[in-house]
């Protein structure tokens, strides 16, 4: 962006919508390109729902908690290269060629997903749609950055985040809808289409951003767009702005070593502020994942099953709160950033992060310990369909949990009159399940029913309220303001790599530690891992609110947290 970091305020709000009343082609720029950050939200969001019905359809995704994962977290990897071509074809293409195939790409992997015929063409629609979704992370916010006034640009990119949050929203409401439709998984992927062809649509009637086209030495093009977005009397100086913007950024990529990659890296490395600042950087960036977000956005609803909520349709529903929370939250932190500060922020998200994760574990152990036994009267009730492993006769007694942990694959039939009374231990297959649900009972394969589950649901809305106005924003904030502006590009994006692989690994390994361990440790082990960004975020993480980019170049050149401290306090 043009002058540095563009942060929005309220001021920057009231401008926006006055302007963007007077000038509709902004916000239809705006808006265009925030499409990108729609569909990121929603495919990152529409697969937790989706798949508890994939898993009805395909048997061995049901009995593969590898596979599960897998389809979960393919949509990540295929981010992580997206976003490293994303950045690439920014620079050689343009912004605008980059949303288009971006779109091909979330359009084809919508449709890949709707019509895949076995898990495995599933995968490969996520690794389309993640390939869309890292290109959209890195193209949407800089069009809009780039071809907004500069007094509301803060404000309309921020409207890209809020965007995010709105997909993923959207993602478990338009599950919600589909859940009794014939095909239900199938809807809630292919849906995702739509929007991509709608801005495919409009982005081919848009411009390039005027940056780029100045850049590329294509003046007179960039000259044209400036004035469709600005007023006859300011046109002249913002041509102006821009010109100096772009000579100090050539400027600047020549003091460290061009294009080459591997001179910049080595630069960048010899130079004890970049190492301090990228260390903070990527701190931050890994902690993000660490304290487990992406187990509540890619698992919710699995979640919510193995907090003793039986059904699909009420999991989807329930996870619909830990949504809305999420997207309101990412509005208060626009509130908040710039009062509080960034260091402060994030050290508050992460004591309530803590706290409720440790409630969270209580919760599961509690509800483990609490869980129904299994009776042999209500097992027989269902003739030979008694789980192989269950045999009354050894005298061991045994509760829902076990039944659930058997090596054969089995389900609990919860008491008809009282789900927390003793149950039945039964092979989980359709027919069993049928059976139990004809007869008004609960049909059990991940959590057991207990009087712990909406203490666990409050628990995880408030890990949601702590975590989204800090840990949730503040991180991208701080990548932005601590490296000097020379190398900000190169740290800033070794630290979102680091953070989409730090999210591969949530992701890819959430449900085998909650099969492996437990679901009350594996909370426990992110609340042990969130203690821990606590105590390095306090130590190694300066605050960098109100501080000039030389101004935090200096802070990084003295030597520990008290020196950071004491010249990061500012009025």
């Amino acid at each position: 962006m043009e002058g540095g970091v563009h942060k929005a305020d309220q001021t920057e709000f009231r401008d926006c919508l006055h302007l963007t009343w007077k000038q509709p082609y902004i916000l239809r720029l705006a808006f265009s390109a925030g499409i990108g950050g729609l569909l990121f939200g929603y495919d990152t969001g529409v697969i937790s729902g989706a798949l508890l019905y994939i898993q009805d359809d395909f048997k061995q995704v049901e009995k593969s908690t590898v596979l599960q994962e897998t389809i979960v977290s393919m949509a990540v990897a295929g981010a992580i290269i997206g976003a490293g071509l994303g950045g690439w074809m920014n620079d050689r293409f343009g912004r605008k060629p980059s949303i288009l195939i971006a779109d091909l790409l979330f359009f084809i992997g919508a449709i890949v997903m709707a019509v895949a015929p076995i898990p495995g063409i599933i995968i490969l629609g996520r690794i389309f749609v993640g390939l869309g979704v890292g290109m959209a992370s890195m193209t949407s916010p800089l069009y809009i950055s780039e071809a907004s006034p500069a007094r509301i640009r803060g404000a309309l990119v921020s409207t890209n985040g809020l965007l995010i949050t709105g997909g993923q929203f959207l993602s478990y409401l338009i599950n919600l809808a589909f859940t009794k439709a014939p095909g239900t998984w199938r809807w809630m992927l292919g849906v995702a289409g739509i929007p991509a062809f709608v801005q495919f649509i409009l982005m081919l009637m848009l411009p390039e951003s005027p940056r780029w086209l100045y850049r590329k030495d294509r003046k007179e093009d960039a000259v044209n767009i400036l004035r469709k977005i600005y007023p006859p009397s300011e046109v002249d100086t913002e041509i102006e702005a821009l010109r100096q913007s772009v000579e100090a950024e050539i400027a600047e990529e020549g003091s460290v070593g061009g294009d080459g990659l591997f001179n910049k890296l080595k630069q960048a490395f010899s130079s004890t502020v970049v190492r301090r600042g990228l260390m903070a950087g990527v701190l931050c960036q890994v902690a993000q994942q660490f304290v487990g977000i992406n187990t509540v956005m890619y698992y919710s609803p699995t979640i919510v099953q193995l907090a003793g909520f039986a059904s699909n349709s009420t999991a989807l529903a329930l996870s619909l709160i830990t949504s809305g929370l999420n997207a309101v939250g990412s509005i208060v932190s626009i509130y908040f950033v710039d009062r509080a500060g960034r260091r402060r922020l994030m050290l508050l998200s992460l004591v309530g992060i803590v706290t409720c994760l440790a409630l969270l574990g209580g919760v599961f152990f509690g509800a483990a310990s609490h869980s129904p036994a299994v009776s042999n009267v209500e097992t027989r009730l269902f003739g030979n369909y008694t789980c192989s492993d269950y045999t009354p006769a050894s005298g061991i007694r045994w509760k829902c949990t076990d039944c659930l942990k058997a090596a054969s694959d089995c389900g609990f039939c919860a008491h008809g009159g009282n789900k927390l009374l003793p149950g039945a231990c039964l092979a989980s297959a359709d027919a069993v399940k049928d059976a139990c649900h004809a007869g008004h009972r609960e049909w059990y394969t991940k959590g057991c029913p207990s009087n712990f589950g909406w203490l666990a649901l409050i628990a995880l809305g408030a890990y949601i309220i702590s975590y989204s106005p800090g840990m949730g924003t503040v991180p991208w904030i701080v990548n932005s303001e601590i490296y000097p502006l020379r190398f900000r590009g190169l740290c800033g994006g070794l630290a979102a790599v680091a953070n989409w692989v730090s999210n591969l690994i949530v992701a890819q390994t959430f449900l085998s530690l909650t099969e492996a361990l437990g679901a009350a440790p594996t909370f426990l082990l992110f609340c042990g891992l969130s203690a821990l960004a606590f105590v390095l975020i306090f130590f190694f993480v300066p605050e960098t609110k109100g501080l000039q980019f030389e101004e935090v170049e200096k802070m990084l050149e003295k030597k520990g947290y008290r020196a950071w401290k004491k010249n990061s306090v500012k009025p």
